[in-house]
């Protein structure tokens, strides 16, 4: 069965380019422009990894990072934040951190590393 994949991103062409390379090496992807449902998706769509834009509308990706890393039934979901932010050492280092991060730009091999990563661990 294949690893579910949630990637929550404003940018609709990230997410389809995101979609199309992760869907290509069989993983199956569900997608959401904001972040307002996603406890709802992922109670719903029970995904093993979740790709999170730092930028979102309506409420910032780190914030929803970090309700996710505090929430009991979320905590040990991996999320992987994407950002152009250079230093996130310190960022990763916060109470609520991501898994890991992805600096925008990124390129595919570097995503599917990164993903692939994240599932094994």
């Amino acid at each position: 069965m294949a690893k579910k994949i949630l990637i929550v991103d404003h940018n609709g062409l990230m997410t389809e380019v995101m979609s199309y390379i992760l869907t290509s090496n069989g993983y199956e992807v569900i997608t959401l422009d904001n972040a307002a449902q996603i406890f709802s998706s992922i109670r719903q769509n029970e995904p093993d990894l979740i790709i999170l834009d730092a930028v979102l509308p309506g409420i910032d990706g780190i914030d929803v990072c970090r309700l996710l890393k505090w929430n009991k039934e979320t905590q040990a979901l991996p999320v992987i934040i994407c950002t152009d932010i250079e230093d996130t050492e310190s960022f990763l280092k916060q109470e609520g951190a991501p898994n890991d991060v992805l600096h925008k730009p990124f390129g595919m091999n570097n995503l599917i590393e990164t993903v692939g990563h994240q599932l094994a661990a």
